[in-house]
């Protein structure tokens, strides 16, 4: 049986079938496209209709491959940002990017009306200026605005005309009571929102309906049912993380972003939790993800545009590679506010170096290497950190993610942390937004039985460290 994983990260999307066979899960990647944020007189949005139309040409490529077996379809894509519809249940505008300059100092603003050790207290949620509650805070509400979608639930609506809220990706958003497991009044209240804004919260794994007619002759395919899969792409990619369930295991989720975190039975709100960086969201089979966000590749990958616009069209396995051969003893701080989203990142780099005395970079290698080796740093404090939040010493880093393809990170990781790094799989996200599906359809018993798959399924690679 067959099932197809449309996954949006923050830089790309693609479609991804499923197919499961005597304990063995392969996937066949239909159809690839970038995902990229578009800048208008100094606000950044997300092109959410060009996304819409590469999933109406997957689905056209399924047809045409002779996949019209197609069992169910899931979605996962980023955190916390939505769009807004009015009553007609038409699009309003689209949704703003996350990195949009709107929310600067949003949570100054609202620290005299909820402070943010309080809003932790609330939601589990460590406050950071992306989240949707300091964006709905920072928003100018259309007075048409009837409900907000956010992005997993949005690109679901767009296929079936169904308005629902699935758990794992309104848990991202600090609207979201993690004790009580309801939308939180205090925060809604705080922000001016009412919650009718908000659709029906739904569990992982339930069926939002099925391909609208119009969609259907479109594209070539049956009325195929649409899962509301786990939407966050971290709570996918965490469901396809093999743990054996005998280790003591921490995982490194490591993409545009990087999320070090445990999956735990419970959430942990604690002081020492909150200032330590720490944050609550929801897995996949009632569990927690405790994690600590950390800047992860998008530093990499805007070096590599910068070079590119400047003529320089390198691979990043060149730009490993060139990494691997240079010598620098310079650090970042990869959460630095300098690296938000600068128009020149590796002007950004040097200047942070410059600014505090340290050798500042000046060849490609020497910038990534710095940006890799500053990433592995931060991952050792961050374990550090959540070891000591939850009291015990992790045996196991497990590294999933398309960041697992740079052998030079995981090797740094290996040697920052002393953690015996098990790397893989790669499509992480996709194969655990595919796991979560054929659980909904009775295709596999539950969560547990799907990592024994993935583990048969897919080579990792074991790092330790060599230093």
């Amino acid at each position: 049986m067959k099932v197809l994983a449309f996954d949006f990260g923050a830089s790309s999307g693609r479609a991804i079938l499923g197919t499961c066979d005597r304990n063995r899960l392969q996937l066949d990647e239909i159809h690839r496209f970038p995902n990229d944020a578009v800048s208008i007189n100094g606000r950044m949005y997300w092109d959410v209709l060009r996304l819409f139309r590469e999933m109406k040409t997957a689905l056209a490529k399924c047809a045409a491959m002779g996949h019209k077996d197609i069992a169910s379809i899931g979605i996962d894509t980023w955190g916390v940002d939505y769009g807004l519809l009015d009553k007609e249940g038409c699009l309003i505008s689209n949704p703003r990017h996350y990195r949009d300059s709107r929310t600067r100092g949003a949570i100054e603003r609202l620290d005299n009306r909820l402070a943010r050790e309080q809003m932790f207290f609330e939601t589990g949620i460590q406050p950071m200026e992306i989240n949707t509650a300091y964006q709905l805070a920072s928003e100018q509400m259309s007075e048409n605005a009837d409900k907000l979608l956010f992005m997993p639930d949005l690109l679901g609506y767009f296929l079936t005309g169904e308005k629902r809220c699935e758990k794992t990706i309104l848990s991202t958003s600090q609207l979201f009571n993690i004790n009580s497991c309801v939308l939180s009044k205090t925060v809604l209240d705080t922000i001016g929102i009412e919650q009718s804004l908000l659709c029906p919260i739904v569990e992982p794994g339930t069926v939002l309906g099925t391909l609208t007619r119009e969609i259907s002759l479109e594209t070539g395919l049956p009325q195929i049912p649409i899962v509301s899969i786990a939407g966050h792409d971290t709570a996918s990619a965490v469901a396809a993380i093999p743990f054996s369930g005998n280790d003591k295991a921490i995982f490194l989720s490591c993409g545009t972003w990087s999320l070090l975190g445990a999956e735990l039975p419970k959430p942990v709100i604690t002081k020492e939790a909150f200032n330590a960086g720490f944050t609550n969201e929801i897995g996949v089979a009632g569990t927690v993800r405790f994690l600590k966000n950390i800047v992860g590749l998008w530093i990499v990958q805007q070096c590599r545009e910068k070079w590119k616009r400047d003529g320089q069209d390198v691979s990043f396995v060149q730009l490993n590679e060139e990494a691997a051969n240079a010598q620098i003893s310079s650090y970042i701080n990869p959460n630095d506010a300098a690296f938000i989203a600068p128009p020149d990142m590796p002007a950004a780099i040097a200047q942070y170096c410059k600014a505090r005395g340290q050798a500042t970079p000046e060849t490609r290698g020497e910038f990534i290497a710095c940006v890799l080796q500053s990433l592995a740093k931060e991952y050792c404090h961050g374990v550090e950190q959540l070891e000591s939040v939850l009291g015990f010493e992790a045996d196991v880093l497990h590294m999933a993610g398309g960041g697992v393809q740079n052998e030079l990170l995981c090797q740094l990781t290996a040697n920052a942390t002393g953690k015996t790094v098990i790397a893989g799989p790669v499509e992480a996200t996709a194969a655990g937004n595919i796991l979560v599906q054929m659980i909904a359809l009775g295709m596999i018993k539950d969560i547990a039985y799907g990592r024994e798959i993935v583990r048969n399924s897919f080579e990792f690679q074991v790092y330790k460290n060599n230093t």
